[in-house]
């Protein structure tokens, strides 16, 4: 790194730009000296942590008010405005945003606003030293661990060769950690205050991020639909024995969230009911938060890790496909740890870095089937680093360092490939059937999908109510704005230093979003926020690069101490606005709308529960099923049956007179057929109406004593 010399320094207190030839003009967040040594107060220390962490030692600063990067993010932000429902309005979202982008041209120009640097890349050569007697001692093992995984079930004969394989082969590889020969300095007194108010805001931010994700998780979304009731008839089997690696019901389903919920349900005692479900994703996707914070660590700094973790943990876009129970957050969760390594894996030309890449690319492949994109994703980042200038001389060792990563992810990946290679219809079938047959038309309803995916961040995240509010941008406003600005800031920066991180950036969101964009046999599935969900992890981080970017610019020009505190005055206000927009999208609105399209089975299990405590059984217990109406197995979970389905067909409702005792029918007030049966059938019955609490979604019960 260049050190200043005396003329920089009389450049510096004279008001003029001081070039550095080899980093990024970085803001810094400590303000100049003053000649009054005051301690600080709280909110001047909260903005000015890790400061340690610029990139250049130079003082740079400029009394002149950011004019152009205060008119950017205003402009930006009433574009995102215009962008939100009911006004929707695209022409003038796109004016403002024309606007801001210009003047964020003229605002990096000016080096008013520039992202944070990239970190520097460390040059390591690979000794290829490997322990070659672990690596043939585990074939064997794997060998035989792919034979015994015919049948598609795990057991201890499968499951201990295969992981004896899997600790010899990563054995082999692993290099032992070099001892470092200048130990860092112990921090002065100044860091440790420092560093304690940094573990405060961190906590702040936990506690917010908790709150977003915990906060009424038995309530939103408040009903199951038919899915739920196929994880739990999973989760059922593997009681019963049935320890599935892919569990064909309902196209076939990758196995971590059944034991996964298994395993919630037993450390919560929930059971097998829709909270274990919920509970168990929520906490998988919480469990990508560090990751993310160690991506934007990874990227560029602790700061822009920490705006990242923020922003991805109040977003409504993570959170609903967090909490809805299902597969979906297995997507984002594996794509972040598999990036932090592989980034930190080319950045320090880390052999070890590569295999926890592979590590966690394998058993991603366990989770959710839109992440079998993800090997298509580290190829590309390989290829564009092998593009640039960045790679030279180390080309050959990366290529061989992506070898070790895609040894070890096959090799987590065999019982399921063992699975496809028995069963290959029943394990492409799901991904396939979104694909369809491709025909003249296919390549137009392609380009289509790719538009309507990159549209979906920030003005419509499509019309499924399952995992969004139909209708309206995936982002936030500040979020959306913060996106925008980000990647017009990676394009500047990209054509300036050509450097193969920022071009990867933008082009993994498409590449992350192709679960979604690929379904060419249903476009009106696309945008779907749970196949497009691996790309938040990148999208919040471009976000929280143009805050950090934002914060050092303002921050370097705050002298005052009534200025610095009108910045901190500044960053609560855009951190209160997105938190008070996510949760209004979480708690309200998607909340709402989830209740109003899904099906009232939990009072109907309450019915069931009635009936139980009435009469002791509930082997006369029937629901008649209609078109677009409830999933009969799903009142049954509610009443602590899992294993049952209520329904009784309008065909078969003459077998229901071989049953003895009081008897209970659950019908759909349209079902005027059915009604009409059952009065014949059984002149005795009573006929009433169940008023839900959800509009439109009352039932008629017709009771026979």
């Amino acid at each position: 790194m260049n050190e200043p010399s005396v003329l920089d320094y009389l450049k510096s207190k004279l008001g003029m730009r001081v070039e550095l030839p080899n980093e990024e003009v970085n803001a810094p967040l400590l303000p100049p000296e003053t000649e009054e040594q005051e301690p600080a107060p709280l909110l001047n220390e909260l903005v000015e942590i890790s400061a340690t962490e610029i990139a250049s030692p130079v003082k740079i600063s400029s009394k002149r008010f950011p004019l152009r990067t205060i008119l950017a993010l205003l402009l930006a932000l009433m574009g995102q405005a215009a962008f939100e429902p009911p006004q929707h309005a695209s022409t003038t979202g796109l004016v403002f945003y024309f606007a801001a982008f210009l003047i964020l041209a003229l605002a990096y120009y000016r080096e008013e606003w520039r992202l944070p640097s990239l970190r520097e890349s460390e040059m390591n050569i690979d000794d290829w030293k490997f322990k070659i007697f672990f690596f043939f001692l585990s074939i064997p093992f794997i060998l035989a661990a792919f034979f015994t995984f015919a049948g598609n079930s795990f057991n201890a004969l499968n499951l201990f060769p295969w992981s004896l394989s899997l600790l010899l082969l990563i054995w082999s590889f692993w290099q032992p950690k070099k001892k470092k020969t200048f130990p860092e300095e112990v921090a002065e007194d100044e860091d440790k205050k420092a560093k304690w108010l940094w573990v405060l805001l961190v906590a702040l931010i936990a506690v917010i991020v908790l709150f977003f994700r915990l906060y009424q998780i038995g309530a939103v979304p408040p009903e199951p639909f038919s899915d739920h009731a196929e994880k739990i008839l999973d989760i059922y089997d593997i009681t019963q024995g049935e320890t599935h690696i892919f569990f064909p019901r309902n196209t076939g389903r990758e196995a971590f969230q059944m034991y996964w919920t298994l395993l919630i349900a037993k450390i919560f005692g929930t059971g097998l009911t829709f909270l274990s479900l919920k509970l168990g994703t929520t906490i998988l996707g919480l469990l990508t938060i560090p990751y993310i914070y160690l991506l934007g660590k990874e990227v560029a700094n602790k700061r822009v890790g920490l705006i990242a973790a923020f922003l991805m943990g109040i977003s409504y876009w993570h959170n609903v496909i967090s909490r809805v129970g299902l597969r979906f957050p297995l997507y984002p969760l594996f794509v972040a740890p598999v990036l932090f390594y592989l980034f930190r894996g080319i950045r320090k030309q880390s052999r070890n870095d590569f295999i926890l890449a592979g590590i966690f690319l394998g058993i991603g492949a366990h989770g959710y089937s839109s992440y079998r994109i993800m090997p298509f994703v580290v190829i590309a980042a390989i290829l564009l680093y092998l593009l640039h200038k960045q790679s030279r001389g180390l080309r050959k060792q990366v290529l061989i360092h992506l070898a070790i990563l895609a040894l070890i992810s096959i090799a987590i990946f065999l019982p399921l490939a063992r699975y496809a290679l028995e069963n290959p219809y029943e394990f492409s079938n799901r991904a396939l059937s979104r694909i369809g047959y491709l025909n003249s038309e296919s390549f137009s309803i392609f380009a289509s999908n790719i538009w309507d995916g990159a549209r979906m961040i920030n003005w419509d995240n499509g019309n499924i109510w399952v995992h969004a509010v139909p209708g309206r941008p995936a982002l936030g406003v500040i979020s959306g704005a913060l996106f925008l600005l980000g990647v017009a800031l990676l394009l500047f920066r990209y054509f300036r230093r050509g450097h193969w991180l920022d071009l990867f950036l933008l082009l993994s969101i498409l590449l992350l979003q192709l679960p979604s964009t690929m379904s060419i046999a249903f476009p009106m599935e696309n945008p779907a926020m749970n196949r497009a969900g691996g790309a938040t992890v990148v999208i919040f981080l471009i976000a929280a690069l143009a805050a950090d970017g934002l914060l050092s610019s303002l921050r370097s020009r705050a002298s005052r101490r009534w200025e610095k505190i009108s910045v901190w005055i500044f960053v609560i206000l855009l951190a209160g606005i997105s938190i008070r927009q996510n949760y209004d999208l979480v708690f309200n609105q998607y909340a709402e709308e989830y209740q109003r399209s899904a099906w009232n089975s939990s009072e109907m299990g309450e019915v069931i529960l009635q009936f139980e405590e009435t009469y002791g059984q509930t082997d006369t217990v029937w629901i008649v099923p209609y078109m677009h109406w409830v999933d009969t197995r799903l009142p049954g979970v509610w009443a602590g049956i899992p294993n049952r389905d209520f329904a009784l067909w309008q065909n078969d409702l003459e077998n229901s007179r071989g049953y003895a005792g009081v008897k209970l029918f659950m019908v759909k007030p349209e079902d005027e057929g059915t009604l009409a049966i059952l009065a014949s059938l059984y002149p005795n019955g009573k006929l009433s109406r169940y008023t839900s609490t959800t509009p439109n979604h009352d039932f008629m019960i017709f009771f026979v004593p």
